[in-house]
């Protein structure tokens, strides 16, 4: 079993955030590979999307805590299925990569993301493997004088959003060559 959570923050308003990416590419995923329809879990705090891929079973996970603690979902579905470490992927924005980029990482850190770090104290480690999703403007960091806890909670451009979408076949080539 393999469990690919996505991170964000619920509520409408946050649904464009740059600090959703993980929702965004979940999302992506979820329509790509044909995933039935998310449903709430309220033992999980989480929506939920399962199918079996060539006799795996996949969940798709977008806690609905704030993103500050991310981990708290994230700890109950490891604990309902059993989990390690090794069989979690989780989606996360990332400032230091520009937007149409991802990067793929195990066991690094948090490197002041409050969604990972909370996802690492309450699991304990941090090796997980990682989806990083470049929510960067392409002119960089320079370019903009907002401090980044504030920059992550501003909207994608319309430009940006499609960017970000593409990135979802790339990953899911990732996530297969992963297995």
């Amino acid at each position: 079993m393999k469990i690919i959570i996505g991170l964000g923050n619920p509520e409408e308003k946050h649904q464009k955030n740059r600090h959703n990416a993980g929702f965004i590419i979940i999302d992506e995923i979820q329509k790509k590979l044909e995933f039935p329809d998310f449903e709430f879990n309220k033992k999980f705090n989480a929506l939920i999307s399962e199918k079996k891929i060539s006799e795996e079973k996949f969940i798709l996970a977008k806690p609905q805590t704030f993103m500050n603690e991310s981990g708290q979902s994230v700890r109950a579905i490891v604990d309902f299925y059993k989990l390690t470490p090794q069989d979690i992927i989780i989606i996360n924005d990332d400032l230091d990569i520009l937007v149409g980029n991802f990067k793929i990482a195990l066991d690094s850190s948090a490197r002041g993301h409050n969604g990972i770090q909370s996802i690492f104290d309450n699991l304990g480690t941090q090796e997980i493997k990682r989806v990083k999703v470049g929510v960067e403007k392409e002119t960089g960091r320079a370019s903009r004088p907002e401090p980044g806890k504030k920059f992550v909670l501003e909207n994608f451009t319309p430009d940006e959003i499609e960017k970000v979408k593409s990135l979802a076949d790339g990953i899911i080539d990732e996530i297969n060559n992963s297995n």
